[in-house]
């Protein structure tokens, strides 16, 4: 087990003092700089550098691993990939695409905004059968359940790991939570906020969808896909380097690689790979916008692309969006693709035609870093997390 150093969200190393685990007669592995950009990849930095599995480490400061003349080992240690990429092609490839951490807003957001209890929030999705809003939190590891309609807390209930990302199973839930932390994808019924069901997944599940009877969630680190039916792992789909976001649509699930920059394409019946498509300089997330189109947020590349899942997968369009595009949510009764502008603190609203096209309709502005968006298909209300102030705002149709 690692010890956490440092409450989430702080600055997990520094020049003076930083953490190395080592294994109890084995090389020293020091917790990458770049893990500490983010939160939850602070977090998790310390729970994934480790060498093979059930392997534990003792921890030391470098001031100690110098004064026991321990040799500071790079090479296979954690990376801005995750250590389970060790081959020199793997090694050469850029980190994940990260959102912004922007100041202040210069206008005030658009609609109302509620205060939420801390935490980071981050992962959020809404339902339009029970009318509530599922919002993650870390430090403890909680749901928010907040009334879309009068924007009041309804409730705050433990959950078995930190998401980053919400997705519905079906309209009334569950909702999914896929825990990076503790590589647990749990289940959480509506409106109770009950767990019902936890299994044990790959390396740090960073996103889940469930399409035709199954569960598909991206594991981070773990470099695969994993299956689930019936609260149970039955497949892992080897693929993406690093996989982020997930979408499916047409009987196909698309894995977004945030490190290959593709999105891996798989049958969601047969279980097996179809195919690639180019994604940009560095995308993150993906969401169904049409049948067999899905939009990627090409967060480092500065745009939206639309990348078709059928037949060969492939990239269709790239519409240019600065901003550090990276949370996307879609509201498929009035066809419209919500985009957030993590520099720029802005939510950018477009119009989806009947293809998959976009045309852009206006911006908005919002709270600070919001990170991710979510949509009331009932009554078109859209919920923005602004992950730095710990803030949900919601805005009218």
């Amino acid at each position: 087990m690692f010890d956490r150093t440092q409450p989430l969200g702080r600055p997990l190393l520094d020049q003076s003092v930083r953490d190395a685990y080592v294994r109890d007669s084995g090389p020293v592995c020091f917790a990458d700089q770049k893990f500490s950009d983010h939160p939850s990849r602070a977090d998790t930095a310390l729970r994934s550098i480790r060498i093979g599995n059930g392997i534990r480490y003792r921890r030391y400061t470098a001031h100690s691993a110098v004064a026991l003349g321990l040799t500071m080992m790079l090479a296979g240690c954690g990376s801005s990939g995750g250590p389970a990429q060790t081959s020199p092609s793997t090694r050469s490839l850029p980190g994940a695409a990260e959102p912004a951490k922007p100041g202040e807003p210069s206008v005030p957001p658009t609609g109302t905004v509620l205060a939420l209890p801390g935490g980071s929030p981050e992962g959020i999705v809404a339902d339009a059968k029970t009318g509530l809003v599922a919002v993650a939190l870390r430090g403890p590891n909680r749901l928010a359940l907040v009334d879309g309609a009068s924007l009041t807390l309804r409730k705050v209930v433990p959950v078995p790991g930190s998401a980053r990302h919400l997705n519905l199973v079906a309209p009334g839930g569950p909702v999914l939570v896929p825990g990076e932390d503790t590589d647990l994808l749990a289940e959480v019924s509506l409106p109770e906020g009950t767990v019902t069901s936890s299994v044990k997944v790959g390396r740090q599940p960073h996103d889940a969808i469930a399409a035709d009877g199954s569960i598909f969630a991206a594991d981070e680190f773990g470099s695969n896909v994993a299956v689930v039916r019936d609260a149970k792992l039955v497949r892992t789909l080897p693929g993406p380097v690093q996989p982020g976001g997930v979408a499916a649509t047409e009987g196909r699930v698309g894995a977004v690689d945030v490190r290959g920059a593709l999105v891996y394409v798989y049958d969601t019946s047969t279980l097996t790979s179809v195919g690639t498509a180019k994604a940009g300089a560095g995308p993150s997330h993906d969401i169904t916008i049409a049948p067999g189109v899905v939009a990627v947020a090409d967060t480092r590349g500065n745009a939206v692309l639309l990348v078709s899942l059928t037949g060969k997968p492939r990239l269709i369009a790239t519409i240019p969006l600065p901003g550090v595009p990276y949370g996307l949510a879609v509201d498929d009764v009035r066809h419209r693709l919500y985009v957030t502008l993590t520099a720029r603190n802005e939510l950018v609203r477009f119009a989806i035609a009947s293809n998959g096209g976009l045309r852009k309709i206006d911006t908005v502005p919002t709270v600070r870093a919001p990170y991710s968006v979510a949509v009331d298909t009932k009554t078109g209300r859209v919920f923005v997390a602004g992950i730095t102030d710990a803030q949900l705002q919601a805005i009218d149709p």
